[in-house]
């Protein structure tokens, strides 16, 4: 968390703070906006490897005071405007579009904003798996599940308990019962209740139209602004069949207990 106040610098209101920050994910919260903010992604890695980074941003839900630009040799592109209250929007670029260039609007009282935003950096092929403008809500391939299964932040064989539509936020949360735990990068999924079960919710898109139905899936996916979010979610019994084919073939990219 990088954390900055515009009140200690308001005789100099066209003040620009230089901004740097190593981690691949985090928040930045600058309170009572003033000037500008430039904000320097240094992720800890060569950077002969920037140009395979995307970075995603997700404002808080309540932020405002400020501007947000995508800045490249002094051209600005906006971002989000100050009082746009998109719920839950997230804005991803390539990291070598730019930066960011955050600027305080004018107030006529600034100790009530508060400009905020989480950002991650990840790799495009990750970007893209979580965003995929194309056909976000197809069935995933044999291959792609296979690979899925590897790759992703979490593994899980479960159950949909309940679906939950959120119109605004063009979400949909799947509360999912979990019956067999792969792998979680996130401990997104706990153990509840005096029964002991586990439990989880993964979010997707609303218009993949999901309902709550019989039977066990496997659900993989990845953790976005610390939220599980669905990849490929087969039939459990279709996976089982893949797996085995694939098995059987020396043709499975890790190995996995199907049962």
């Amino acid at each position: 968390l990088s954390s900055s106040s515009g009140l200690t610098h308001e005789s100099h209101r066209k003040d620009v703070e230089q901004v740097y920050l190593r981690c691949s994910e985090g928040s930045i919260e600058w309170m009572y906006p003033t000037g500008a903010l430039i904000v320097n992604l240094r992720p800890n890695i060569s950077p002969a490897s920037y140009k395979h980074l995307t970075v995603c941003i997700k404002p808080f839900k309540d932020s405002a005071g400020a501007n947000i630009y995508l800045e490249k040799t002094g051209e600005l592109k906006l971002l989000v405007q100050d009082g746009d209250r998109s719920p839950s929007r997230v804005y991803c670029f390539g990291y070598d579009q730019g930066g960011l260039f955050v600027e305080a609007t004018p107030q006529q009282d600034i100790s009530r904003k508060i400009t905020g935003f989480q950002y991650e950096l990840m790799s495009k092929g990750i970007a893209a798996d979580l965003h995929t403008a194309s056909a976000p809500c197809r069935p995933c391939s044999d291959t792609e599940v296979l690979l899925a299964v590897c790759t992703s932040d979490f593994v899980i064989r479960g159950s949909i308990q309940n679906v939950t539509n959120e119109a605004e936020e063009q979400e949909s949360i799947i509360h999912v019962g979990v019956n067999k735990l792969y792998r979680q990068k996130s401990k997104v999924f706990q153990l509840t209740g005096e029964s002991g079960n586990w439990r989880g919710q993964i979010k997707t898109l609303l218009e993949c139209g999901v309902k709550p139905g019989d039977g066990d899936f496997l659900f993989t996916g990845r953790m976005h602004f610390g939220e599980a979010r669905l990849g490929c979610a087969p039939r459990f019994k279709d996976f089982q069949r893949m797996y085995k084919e694939a098995k059987d073939k020396g043709l499975n990219p890790c190995e996995i207990g199907p049962d």
